[in-house]
């Protein structure tokens, strides 16, 4: 019998331009991996294997003009143990910054960037993990 829980994430699907360059992008800069291809879609894990991504482009539909959406409306955010240094290699790969590396009052460190076609990046270290 089937132990999975109802409602698991399975997986946070975004329609992009070029889903091999994208694709390439996250598995080189962001630890990621694939799990599944396609000619015009990608799933990729990040390194824990639990939150999935699919990349895929589907051009009869809306692809979203990512570098114009305010990173408030939607981001991707990823832990890392040092926020400027991660977005400083990111950067160095492409990435371009929305706004630089600040510690919040509950001493939490981010930074926001954008990948090379614009969607919203979040990189965190938090005082205390959620």
């Amino acid at each position: 019998m089937d132990q999975t829980p109802e409602f698991t994430h399975e997986h946070t699907a975004l329609n992009v331009p070029d889903v091999s360059a994208s694709g390439e992008w996250y598995c080189q800069n962001l630890n990621m991996k694939v799990l599944r291809s396609g000619q015009a879609v990608r799933f990729l894990a990040d390194a824990t294997g639990r939150l999935i991504f699919e990349f895929y482009t589907n051009s009869a539909e809306l692809i979203p003009d990512y570098a114009q959406m305010h990173p408030a409306t939607m981001h991707l955010a990823f832990y890392v143990s040092d926020v400027p240094s991660s977005a400083a290699k990111l950067i160095a790969a492409g990435a371009t910054i929305f706004s630089a590396c600040e510690t919040a009052e509950s001493g939490d460190e981010m930074a926001m960037l954008r990948d090379p076609w614009g969607i919203p990046l979040q990189l965190m270290k938090r005082a205390e993990p959620i």
